[in-house]
């Protein structure tokens, strides 16, 4: 019978345990110092080494050089204790898990006192402690407190916040932790050159994780593998097949079915999936893990050498690939997805209709309304807009479109060169301040002439008209052809600043567009943050709103003008503005709102110190107040209207309270602030 390989290369001293030095070496360094304590607790996962080092500590006591972190391995103890050896009856390995009543706790107290029969300490390992009954921890307590000087606890735990606090505080407490991907694969491949078996370098990160961290169990799983490997040794898909993880090949389609936002792709390979019998929630754990490798890839693409991700090259390669296809957003929303896709597929009846809908959520961003997915949102955005400046760059051979540079913040557009030829663009007048990186807020003094749009350019190709002079106030804005309080079009379609610009240059200066429109006005900049350039139709913009609501209120004048306004001074353009929703159905404005003035109150004189109670005289008593009739109500909403926008400032008579305007009369004939009864 073939011995397994984690008895096999169990370690004989501390310098064999792999990864756990932040024990092994303190541990030497108090037995080469001869400081020994009465009891040890070594705490940690299972298969990282606390038995065997528990073993390796009473070989060291017991050797004939000892106490030494280094036994001889030449003596009776130390080949009694060895790996192999037959074992000492001095030292008592104890499992708690089938003898962990009062009564064997009891036992164990008795055969204590007994001193050693041929070593020098008598060592009792409990393995499993935290199974020990609360009775039988008690029975121990006196022992563990107060032992005789031969004797040596060494309790072995998974789980130590179950140990009795009472005996955990009269112990020194070590804690193992999971070993190191890195480590556990450099002792996988010393085994497997000792044993003079090949074994692909793609099987060792499925080795390692279905170890888990676990040094035992990973040489389980490798001890399996090399039990069946035929005269190639062990393949990736002898591996793949017999632990039943899930092949690469589905993994990378999955992955790049959803980057490519393939359904179909995405599908097939769920299905491949199910027909090649692997079970749909080892898949899901994992995509689970692929998506964090390229989430380490992304954020640190050094991630490979540094060992933060473990891959065959070829692996590495094609996930390198698949982390520049998705954003950090996207890859954190698909882990969220999966992460709880695993707990639903709990002790689920139909874990593959679970997976397929773990699938629809990721390949839907729209499902998703938290910040994770407005993020991939803009991502998806960022990412088209960069195609398209790739695609309608300017030409370097075009002629620029002004002989300074552009100011800082600012972006230069290029005219086109039959544009720039055919003189319809011609000097600006001097009235006209050219436009800066920074525009110009809104000044208090700016009249209606300053908003009205500017006249039409003569055919044969005059200067644009001059902006800072005042029309007289007969002209109208409909004469040169645009509606009331928007930007006229430019003077030539050939030679005009926005005959170049189309709805792919507006996206990529539409932040600057929003930075233009904060700084003039701020509701008018709430409204547009969720609106998108639709299209460029001649001389006019098109917005596309994201509700009707937010259409009606964006095509007021007011909002149309500072919109026209930012255009003109990032790009230099007189656009008018159109907002559309849904069908591409112009909407409708909203209807200006009427508010009544506020209520005025009257104006009542201030008392005279100590008159209050002065009666008036008899010739000045006021005659009975008669409030006068109310008029009828308007029979419609317009009248209404009409009627608010002709009263004076204040509120009329005529709706006053009767009671309100006797009190007020009275008041300013007696001289007193009256009081009112109500």
């Amino acid at each position: 019978m073939a011995l397994a390989l984690y008895r096999k290369y169990r370690p004989a001293r501390f310098a064999d345990v792999v990864g756990q030095e932040h024990v092994t070496e303190p541990l030497g360094t108090a037995l080469a110092a001869g400081r020994i304590n009465h009891a040890y607790l070594f705490s940690g996962p299972r298969g990282c080494g606390k038995t065997s080092s528990a073993r390796i500590l009473a070989r060291s006591l017991n050797c004939d050089r000892g106490p030494t972190p280094d036994p001889c391995g030449t003596c009776p103890s130390c080949i009694a204790l060895a790996p192999e050896g037959p074992g000492s009856i001095d030292v008592v390995e104890l499992d708690a898990a089938s003898h962990g009543g009062v009564d064997d706790a009891r036992e164990l107290r008795d055969r204590a006192f007994y001193a050693p029969a041929e070593s020098r300490y008598r060592v009792f390992i409990v393995d499993e402690a935290h199974m020990v009954t609360t009775q039988g921890f008690n029975a121990l307590l006196k022992i563990v407190e107060e032992p005789p000087e031969h004797l040596v606890f060494v309790f072995a735990t998974t789980e130590p916040d179950k140990v009795l606090p009472t005996i955990r505080s009269r112990t020194h407490h070590y804690p193992f932790r999971l070993i190191p991907p890195g480590t556990l694969r450099a002792l996988l491949e010393r085994i497997c050159t000792e044993e003079g078996v090949v074994v692909a370098p793609a099987v060792y990160p499925l080795v390692i994780r279905a170890g888990g961290g676990s040094a035992r169990d990973s040489l389980s799983v490798l001890d399996q593998l090399l039990a069946g490997a035929g005269e190639e040794g062990v393949t990736y898909e002898r591996a793949v097949a017999l632990l039943g993880v899930t092949d690469v090949g589905l993994i990378d389609d999955l992955v790049d079915g959803l980057a490519a936002g393939d359904h179909a792709a995405v599908y097939e390979a769920v299905d491949r999936l199910v027909e090649a019998g692997h079970d749909p929630r080892r898949f899901a754990a994992d995509l689970l893990q692929r998506l964090r490798d390229l989430t380490l890839l992304q954020a640190v693409p050094e991630a490979a050498s540094q060992g933060l991700v473990e891959a065959a090259d070829d692996e590495l390669a094609r996930m390198v690939e698949q982390a520049a296809k998705l954003g950090p957003a996207t890859l954190s929303r698909y882990g969220e997805i999966v992460h709880d896709g695993l707990t639903e597929m709990r002790g689920a009846t139909a874990p593959r209709l679970l997976l397929e809908l773990l699938c629809a959520r990721m390949l839907l961003p729209a499902a998703s309304t938290t910040d994770v997915g407005l993020l991939e949102r803009l991502e998806r955005m960022e990412r088209r807009m960069a195609i398209a400046s790739g695609e309608s760059s300017p030409a370097p051979g075009d002629a620029a479109s002004a002989e300074e540079p552009p100011a800082p913040g600012r972006r230069r557009f290029v005219r086109p060169a039959a544009a720039a030829a055919g003189g319809g663009a011609g000097p600006e007048a001097p009235g006209r301040a050219a436009p800066t990186g920074k525009p110009a807020g809104r000044s208090p003094e700016r009249t209606e002439h300053d908003r009205a749009p500017a006249a039409a350019s003569t055919a044969e190709g005059a200067a644009e008209p001059d902006h800072g002079r005042q029309l007289p106030r007969s002209a109208s804005p409909a004469a040169d052809g645009a509606r009331p309080g928007m930007p006229a079009p430019a003077a030539s379609r050939s030679g005009a600043p926005g005959a170049a610009l189309d709805a792919a240059t507006v996206r990529r200066v539409w932040p600057e567009v929003l930075t233009a429109t904060k700084q003039r006005k701020m509701r008018t900049h709430a409204l547009l943050v969720t609106a998108t350039v639709r299209a460029v139709v001649d001389d006019t913009l098109v917005l596309d709103a994201g509700t009707a609501a937010l259409a009606r209120l964006l095509s007021e004048q007011s909002n149309l003008e500072i919109i026209a306004e930012a255009l003109h001074a990032v790009l230099g353009v007189r656009w008018r503005v159109r907002c559309e929703f849904g069908d591409g159905e112009p909407v409708a404005p909203a209807p200006a709102q009427v508010r009544n003035p506020p209520p005025r109150r009257p104006n009542r004189p201030e008392p005279v110190r100590g008159e209050e109670f002065r009666r008036p005289p008899a010739d000045d008593v006021p005659p009975p107040f008669e409030p006068p009739a109310e008029e009828p109500p308007p029979d419609d909403e317009e009248a209404m209207m009409a009627e608010a926008a002709a009263e004076p400032p204040g509120e009329p008579v005529s709706r006053r309270d009767p009671e309100e305007a006797a009190i007020e009369l009275l008041s300013s004939e007696l001289g007193a602030r009256a009081i009112d009864p109500r």
